[in-house]
């Protein structure tokens, strides 16, 4: 069984910070692009940042670059997000997703929003 969970979220502050965490299983992980889309209430889901299996040239939407961070541990079938200088507009529920080279992150293209895995999300709250 394919599983992809999330963990690491929480309510927080203006300006503060968090680490989220993935964990895969089920699937071969160490070959997937490993990512994460947010979804807020009456907004479209954002896809924010993926990783590649060669851990070359992470995606960040324009959204959050310069404020997040992903990287990944393959022998521990897991991808962080590390999440600085929150705001209130990064409330959401970040949700972990997997799919070759990433493709599904690239916008205007037959595979974008094309996950092959994703998890239940863990949210994320930022307080004004």
């Amino acid at each position: 069984e394919v599983q992809l969970v999330e963990s690491g979220g929480g309510l927080v502050q203006t300006g503060g910070s968090l680490r989220l965490s993935c964990v895969g299983s089920g699937f071969s992980f160490d070959t997937y692009g490993i990512g994460f889309f947010r979804q807020a209430p009456g907004k479209e889901r954002e896809g924010v940042s993926c990783i590649s299996s060669s851990d070359s040239d992470p995606y960040y939407a324009e959204s959050v670059k310069g404020r997040f961070t992903i990287s990944r541990d393959n022998a521990k079938n897991s991808v962080y997000l590390q999440i600085n200088n929150l705001k209130p507009e990064d409330t959401a529920v970040y949700h972990c997703t997997a799919d070759r080279f990433c493709r599904a992150y690239i916008s205007f293209t037959y595979f974008f929003g094309k996950y092959d895995y994703w998890g239940q999300g863990t949210q994320v709250t930022v307080s004004s």
